[in-house]
């Protein structure tokens, strides 16, 4: 490596070094980081000139599925011929995975730069690392002069740093338990929350028909004359199986802009069906409203979300001797969808590797987990992070059996060695624990 590269690489650690020490990070700080109004937001926007304003964009919101739905979206427009911005959160290895623009993520020289030129008004704003990194996605799209941007928000929707846009589709993909603390303990009240993204006369697609919540969102968008649909109202998958390309095959109900019978996916996951659906009404509604998007763009997107969009994490096999698969659903209704799809899984005995964070209504979520499985407790490398001897009283209070691990590579270690060739492997809880992983 020469001298110039050395110093780039040293230049961009600093700066990563610099956005977390100085500013709050909801994933590794919590309450601290969380802020409940759009001020910084607003301010930063006007320090950049509303960079937003300068391409088009597709928001995504929804407690799960949501980072699924928008990587879909991403690929498929990829495959359109589009030039697509991809913003999403958290990020699992590198920072930079949060901005990417045809699933490449922004330069290191844009991030160092970008950092060094606005520390002073970084000091005088004092964003969360949130609200920065929003700013400085919109303004990466601007300078690379994006078709189209993806934009996944954070927690929430109405008081989110992403908010600020004026979409050309607004999508929620569904409702669950998350970030209660902040966003209310009832349904009803997050749903509210998340319909904070539609927008006046801007169409918004729901992704899954929640009854006792169908009318907090048509009474939303009518107040707003934006046109509402639900895509398991127009879409429904009769079946899924994995294919010999080990991807998954999808039977489809359901006519839209496309004839589409069957639908091929690389994200293994059987919940994916819904994601799935999400998308591909919603590419539906961009169709209806413009976007020229034939069917093979739809296909190909489909097939190969992961080789165009890099997105990682979400029933991924890690290895096949034996079976080793992680999943960062980390909340109650993900928690249902991974046992769910475990016990769809064959194997002779079950190791699960679990960490969790800090305020994820832990009894409940392990009141879920299977109970005839060797756990090994252990905590992700963040001060959010539930303490592995905290967690592994609380398993063994509701009957589950393990040992604790200081780190997630000594659990992971110690699963290894226990397990036989045809045992699973699994490694969830907490997108953190997934991250320490890959």
């Amino acid at each position: 490596m020469d001298t110039s590269s050395r110093i780039s690489a040293e230049r961009y650690e600093e700066t990563i070094e610099f956005l977390y020490d100085r500013l709050p990070m909801f994933q590794r700080d919590g309450d601290k980081a969380y802020k409940a109004d759009l001020l910084r937001t607003f301010q930063l926007d006007e320090h950049f000139k509303s960079p937003h304003k300068n391409f088009k964009t597709v928001h995504v919101a929804g407690t799960n599925g949501k980072g699924s739905v928008s990587h879909i979206l991403a690929s498929i427009l990829q495959e359109g011929g589009y030039k697509v911005g991809l913003y999403t959160s958290p990020h699992l290895k590198d920072f930079r995975e949060r901005i990417k623009i045809d699933g490449v993520p922004v330069k290191k020289e844009f991030v160092v730069k970008f950092v060094e030129e606005n520390r002073e008004v970084f000091s005088e704003i004092e964003p969360s690392f949130f609200e920065m990194t929003v700013s400085m996605a919109f303004e990466y799209f601007r300078e690379a002069m994006v078709d189209i941007a993806v934009i996944e928000t954070g927690l929430g929707g109405r008081l989110d740093s992403t908010n600020i846009i004026t979409p050309i589709l607004s999508v929620i993909t569904n409702i669950g338990h998350d970030h209660t603390e902040f966003l209310g303990s009832e349904l009803e009240d997050i749903a509210y929350e998340k319909s904070g993204i539609i927008k006046p006369g801007i169409p918004v697609v729901i992704g899954e028909t929640q009854i006792s919540l169908e009318d907090i969102f048509i009474d939303y968008a009518n107040d707003v004359k934006s046109e509402i649909t639900f895509a398991d109202q127009c879409y429904r998958v009769m079946y899924s199986m994995i294919t010999m390309e080990n991807k998954q095959k999808l039977r489809i109900l359901g006519k839209g802009s496309f004839n589409l019978d069957e639908i091929e996916t690389d994200l293994l996951g059987s919940y994916q069906a819904q994601n799935v659906i999400t998308a591909l009404h919603a590419i539906d509604v961009l169709k209806n409203n413009g976007a020229l998007i034939r069917e093979k763009a739809v296909l190909e997107g489909m097939a190969n979300v992961i080789e165009n969009t890099g997105f990682r994490g979400r029933w991924e096999i890690l290895d096949t001797d034996p079976l080793t698969i992680c999943d960062t659903g980390h909340n109650i209704e993900g928690i249902e969808q991974v046992v769910k799809q475990i016990q769809n899984t064959a194997y002779n005995k079950l190791h699960f590797v679990l960490g969790l964070v800090q305020g994820k209504r832990t009894d409940v979520i392990l009141d879920l987990l299977p109970k005839d499985a060797t756990y090994y407790f252990t905590r992700a490398q963040i001060p959010r992070a539930l303490d592995q001897n905290l967690l592994t009283e609380a398993a063994e209070r509701i009957g589950l059996k393990g040992e604790s691990y200081e780190t997630v590579a000594d659990a992971y270690k110690a699963a290894q060695l226990n397990a036989g060739k045809n045992d699973l492997i699994f490694i969830g809880g907490s997108t953190f624990v997934v991250a320490e992983i890959l």
